[in-house]
């Protein structure tokens, strides 16, 4: 996707980065040398509790005998990990020195952040050695939220923050992933780029639909209801345990309070007695970047894929939005036409799953992306 470097607003930040990264502070690198973990830790995922009878959640974690190397650099855009298969000898100081490898941007949706991916991405990198996998916390999530963004906060301004990382990494990824509303920016992405793009691009939009978003029925873990029940709650508590038990008071599962709390953190963890606990994310403008989910349409963009470009939806067996048949039905056209004009567009169903697909049936959604990354 080297078309990103064409786009106007990414160039000149570029330029900027340049000499911004020529100032950076020797420490603000970790003495210019790459933070580079021990052997993978097991990390536990989002999963939705929404299971028919008889159905089981698979949790697959990396063997931890095997090692990945996750790069940490600052930025101002957007906090973000860099994590590389065992072949990897890139890196963001020595860019221009040595080759780039096939890169894929994963992104999270709403209420989440790149650790959602951690475990997933990991498992990539040792099956796939030769690639690195861009983790990024979406603006106004994790530790983006911290980066004040002028603006309004929707799904375009989202995909823009990552097109700048991008530009500021100088790495054309091959492969964007986006889940739910991170599968919107990574189309939004794609109808920002300029076009057509200097070669082919895979784009995995992960159990959501370009158009409008129907939620599903009732008893389903709503995410604008739990927006607006998190807003009311005060922006310090003493206890996870007692917001965890307040969601499910609510009528939210048990799994959706038990994540929600993981972006609770210390108001002041170097106090010698336990502080207040606080949100990491703005939830302000995380509502606004719902509503702006909400309301995106992007259908032209896949009606009319630029030359170059794969489109692939997965809809998850037990999806937390309910897919209209109209909706499957135009992408099925949106199937034969691409053909015709050297795009692509493809729908897959992942089974035994719900809306959190790589923690539902991570082996299921493994084998699904894995062609995306064979062939290097």
């Amino acid at each position: 996707m080297s078309g990103i470097t064409n786009f106007t607003s990414c160039r000149r930040f570029e330029n900027g980065a340049s000499a911004l990264r020529k100032d950076l502070p020797g420490a603000g690198l970790i003495n210019k040398k790459f933070l580079t973990t021990k052997p993978c830790q097991k990390v536990s995922l989002v999963h939705s509790k929404r299971m028919f009878k008889g159905s089981s959640i698979r949790m697959t974690m990396v063997d931890e005998r095997i090692s990945s190397r996750k790069v940490v650099v600052p930025s101002e855009i957007l906090a973000y990990e860099l994590v590389q298969g065992a072949k990897v000898r890139w890196s963001y100081i020595m860019e221009g020195s040595l080759p780039e490898p096939p890169t894929a941007v994963l992104l999270h949706g709403i209420l989440g952040s790149r650790k959602n991916w951690g475990s997933f991405a990991r498992r990539l990198a040792q099956e796939f050695p030769k690639w690195q996998f861009l983790l990024v916390d979406l603006r106004c999530h994790g530790d983006s939220a911290s980066l004040k963004k002028r603006g309004a906060h929707t799904v375009a301004s989202a995909a823009l923050d990552v097109l700048k990382l991008l530009g500021q990494l100088r790495l054309t990824p091959r492969v964007v992933v986006g889940h739910s509303f991170g599968g919107k920016v990574a189309l939004s992405m794609v109808e920002q780029v300029a076009k057509p793009l200097a070669r082919p691009v895979r784009v995995w939009v992960l159990d959501a639909t370009p158009g409008e978003v129907r939620a599903g029925a009732d008893g389903d873990d709503h995410p604008a209801e739990l927006i607006s029940f998190l807003s009311k709650l005060p922006k310090e508590v003493s206890s996870k345990r007692d917001i965890a038990e307040a969601l499910i008071q609510e009528g939210f599962s048990r799994d959706v309070a038990q994540w929600v709390v993981t972006n609770l953190r210390q108001t002041n963890p170097a106090g010698s007695s336990p502080s207040p606990l606080s949100w990491v994310f703005d939830l302000k403008g995380i509502a606004e970047m719902y509503q702006s989910y909400e309301e995106t349409n992007l259908w032209k963009i896949v009606e009319d894929v630029p030359r170059g470009v794969h489109v692939n939806f997965l809809k998850a067996e037990r999806s937390l939005h309910r897919w209209a048949l109209e909706d499957i039905r135009r992408i099925h056209v949106a199937e034969e036409q691409a053909v015709e004009e050297g795009g692509g567009v493809e729908m897959h169903v992942l089974e035994d799953a719900g809306h959190w697909v790589h923690a539902d049936n991570p082996d299921g959604l493994f084998k699904i992306l894995s062609f995306s990354f064979q062939g290097f």
